[in-house]
């Protein structure tokens, strides 16, 4: 039987996303303020953005935007006005997406869809403002505003909750491997996305699609 409940990642399985275009303002001044002297590559700087102490807090909900607005500028050593590093941080997200609108008009008529993305309020206000698929989502997971980010099960078992979905009737599809398993072990069927045409073919196997 085909699932009665899909639920999506949203960043680089239905988005895209683009580091360069976020930071690419910031990299000459983060690497002046850096102690090594060396030049940084977007890749780098948002590695240490994730591994920065607050990063889990702010995924969570547990700081404000203005707060790590003003702790992460002083952290990489830039200055920018609050509207200038909202821009920046959003323009990491790309408009052309990477799976079309068609696709979920179509699974809307055979399952109940869901969005589930460890994310911030940054981020959730500019994709609730400029993003057609959103209409096909009744529900939507953000981990700031339930407190918990994945692979934590709390996060897979709020999206279950308001699908009102038992853990073997959902799908699951993320680009992050371990994020995939993580829903696996609590019982869902669990996709590790790689490109449209194998998640099609993945759907085409569960009868999601014809």
């Amino acid at each position: 039987m085909p699932p009665k409940a899909v639920i999506f990642d949203i960043g680089r399985v239905i988005v895209r996303l683009d580091l360069k275009r976020a930071f690419a303002p910031f990299i000459s001044a983060i690497s002046t303020s850096n102690s090594s002297g060396a030049s940084q590559c977007p890749e780098q700087i948002w590695t240490a953005i994730q591994a920065d102490p607050m990063w889990c807090d702010w995924q969570e909900g547990r700081i404000t935007p203005q707060y790590w607005y003003e702790h992460i500028t002083r952290q990489l050593g830039i200055e920018a006005s609050f509207e200038e590093f909202c821009t920046a941080w959003n323009s990491v997200i790309v408009p052309e997406t990477i799976l079309p609108d068609s696709l979920f008009a179509g699974l809307a008529t055979r399952c109940r869809l869901g969005l589930l993305s460890n994310t911030d309020p940054i981020h959730v206000a500019y994709l609730e403002g400029h993003f057609s698929f959103l209409r096909y989502f009744p529900v939507r997971i953000y981990s700031n505003e339930v407190g918990a980010s994945k692979p934590s099960p709390a996060i897979y078992q709020a999206a279950l909750a308001a699908l009102g979905t038992r853990p073997n009737e959902a799908l699951y599809i993320d680009d992050i491997a371990e994020f995939a398993e993580a829903a696996h072990r609590l019982g869902l069927d669990a996709i590790h996305f790689e490109n449209p045409e194998q998640l099609a073919d993945e759907f085409f196997k569960r009868g999601l699609i014809t």
